[in-house]
């Protein structure tokens, strides 16, 4: 390192001087000589050498070795002590002020310049190694995430403040032990625990995060949402020497997730309220004022049949309302599970559903419809609760009825299949007319209606699908819609209860 400065102490003048010289010649600045311990302190704090030739013996209280320690409190450079003397009591003294090198007097100028350059150059690095050690503490200690470093043996070497925080663990105390004892998680949901990541970390040399909805327990048994992951540290060789945690506190992120949850809750609340308003709106308002201008008419009216036509209409009006107020009252005993318990019955499909579908015959041939049941041959008894059943197969004929065009088809179809475990009976209803894919997939939401459904003229509560639905749930069956090339196709599917 040329231009550097050395502090020269050394109470010989002529020896003093003849160092400067050499050290001159060498290349390096030597603005001062100091003769005693005392001044060579004075001396190193106001100029701030690049190194220090200390002489051990020195004429006064002080010798080298005590200025030596004394300067490394206020400096940080390096010193190289030279002295003729090399008994055992002298070197013990010596190491404890930590020299970077010790020469013996006589020595050559090759030596001395050697060992001066080599001395600074080991300083430099040394000083950039505390520096850049410096830069990572300080980084480590400034994220925000918990760091946690140990050894092969999983223990702990390193801990930052959020980790100290979040584990209820300084540093000091967790120094030395086991990472699993600081670093304690468990499951959520089971609290059962959840081997240590740095374990695997350590056997695999692989970067490992933890499972979700993992808690960490703190010293205190605190239990406190986090994700983490793991990674090894390696040498310059590419051994493994430990691991590192990395690890965060999620409580303030579920938050959100569970605020923002909330959110769409309330808003399918709020729309379910908005439909639920609509349709009392329309369906409760038009019988009612359909009653009262019937009951005017009534009023004025002298002809008996007119009157008695009236009466008709207002009692057809009285049901619907009334059928209206039942499937509200249905679909919240089937959402509350406190609809009537399910009594399985041994149904011989062949005459049962003959005698379901028998009143639609009629008002199929008033749409001029036609109803078409199509029944595979030796059918097996079906147990299940016929009162549910019967309610799904008129809610989905009503529909069939109600949408398919004049002229169209309704066709009711069951088959058995006997080759799964357990059997299962498939019951469908097809009607000739599509719904788009758009609409379908909303077709057992509440208070849901297709959009052309008043276009049709046919008005509905949009109740029954979903009351269909969860009727078959009660059944432990399942439903799916299907709907291509002008037809639509409802398939249940059942098993025995």
């Amino acid at each position: 390192m040329t231009n550097a400065k050395i502090l020269v102490v050394e109470d010989e003048a002529i020896v003093a001087k003849d160092l400067q010289h050499r050290l001159v010649r060498f290349g390096y600045t030597v603005p001062v000589i100091a003769s005693s311990g005392e001044e060579a302190i004075n001396q190193a704090v106001e100029i701030s050498p690049d190194l220090v030739l200390m002489d051990i013996k020195l004429k006064g209280k002080m010798d080298g070795i005590e200025a030596a320690q004394e300067i490394h409190k206020h400096l940080d450079i390096p010193i190289i002590y030279l002295t003729a003397y090399a008994d055992e009591s002298t070197l013990i003294r010596a190491k404890i002020a930590e020299p970077f090198c010790y020469l013996l007097k006589p020595f050559k100028e090759k030596e001395l310049q050697t060992n001066i350059e080599i001395t600074l150059y080991k300083h430099g690095l040394e000083r950039q190694l505390k520096v850049n050690k410096k830069w990572l503490d300080a980084l480590l200690r400034s994220i925000s995430d918990g760091v946690i470093a140990s050894d092969l043996q999983e223990l702990v070497t390193f801990m930052n403040p959020v980790a100290e925080n979040l584990t209820g663990w300084k540093q000091e105390e967790a120094y030395g032990r086991h990472s699993s004892e600081i670093f304690n998680i468990a499951n959520a949901e089971t609290h059962n625990p959840i081997e240590s990541p740095i374990i695997k970390v350590l056997q695999d040399g692989i970067i490992v995060s933890i499972p979700a909805e993992t808690i960490l327990i703190t010293r205190d048994g605190e239990e406190i949402p986090i994700d983490d992951s793991a990674a090894p540290i390696k040498d310059d060789k590419d051994n493994i020497t430990g691991a590192v945690l990395v690890f965060r506190d999620v409580s303030e992120r579920k938050r959100a997730i569970e605020r923002e949850e909330l959110v769409v809750k309330w808003e399918e609340i709020n729309q379910l309220k908005n439909d639920f308003l609509n349709l009392v709106s329309h369906e409760l308002r038009s019988p009612l004022s359909n009653i009262k201008l019937m009951i005017q008419m009534i009023q004025v009216s002298t002809d008996t049949e007119e009157t008695q036509r009236y009466l008709q209409l207002m009692e057809a009006e009285c049901d619907r309302e009334l059928g209206l107020i039942n499937d509200l009252l249905d679909l919240q005993r089937l959402e509350s599970s406190s609809y009537p318990i399910i009594t399985p019955d041994a149904l011989l499909l062949q005459q049962w559903l003959t005698w379901v579908i028998e009143p639609f015959q009629i008002r199929v041939q008033e749409h001029q419809q036609t109803l078409q049941l199509n029944l595979s041959s030796n059918l097996p008894p079906l147990f299940s609760d016929s009162t549910c059943l019967e309610r799904i197969i008129v809610e989905l004929l009503n529909n069939a009825c109600k949408y398919t065009p004049l002229g169209g088809e309704i066709i009711l179809s069951v088959s058995h299949n006997s080759s799964e475990v357990p059997a299962k009976t498939i019951i469908t209803t097809s009607n000739s007319i599509e719904i788009p894919a758009t609409e379908l997939s909303r077709i057992f939401e509440k208070f849901y209606r297709l959009a052309n459904a008043d276009i049709w003229n046919q008005g509905g509560s949009g109740l029954g699908l979903p009351i269909v639905k969860k009727l078959v749930e009660q059944l432990q069956g399942n439903i799916q819609v299907e709907s291509s090339n002008g037809w639509t196709t409802f398939t249940l599917t059942l098993t025995d209860l």
